[in-house]
């Protein structure tokens, strides 16, 4: 049985107060922080202090906002930068993580 891929929204539907509201939590910034451009991080790769639910519902959050792309590759979860957000608001997010003081320890295992 083939598993249903995630829902993106298309990238022209995504506001600048949803992906706001996405960079609003530092969870979430480290989470993005975590992340390699042009590379996919599995999500057991994040040690974060929240829960794994917690986890996924800040994946929701992100994958929401045009953040991120997640994909399923057999009983992993994938997840990436999505490129077209740059396309979208140039420099915001690199401007974010750089202006954004670190506020929660997270890391990814290698």
């Amino acid at each position: 049985m083939a598993q249903e891929p995630y829902p993106h929204p298309e990238i022209e539907t995504v506001t600048l107060a949803e992906v706001l509201h996405a960079l609003s939590d530092p969870v979430r910034l480290c989470i993005l922080r975590s992340l390699t451009p042009g590379e996919e991080t599995a999500w057991s790769a994040f040690e974060v202090k929240v829960s794994p639910s917690t986890l996924s519902h800040h994946m929701k959050v992100l994958r929401n906002a045009g953040l991120i792309q997640t994909r399923r590759d057999g009983t992993r979860c994938l997840v990436a930068f999505r490129a077209e957000l740059s396309q979208r608001f140039p420099d915001l997010l690199e401007t974010v993580l750089r202006l954004a003081p670190p506020s929660h320890s997270c890391e990814v295992a290698a």
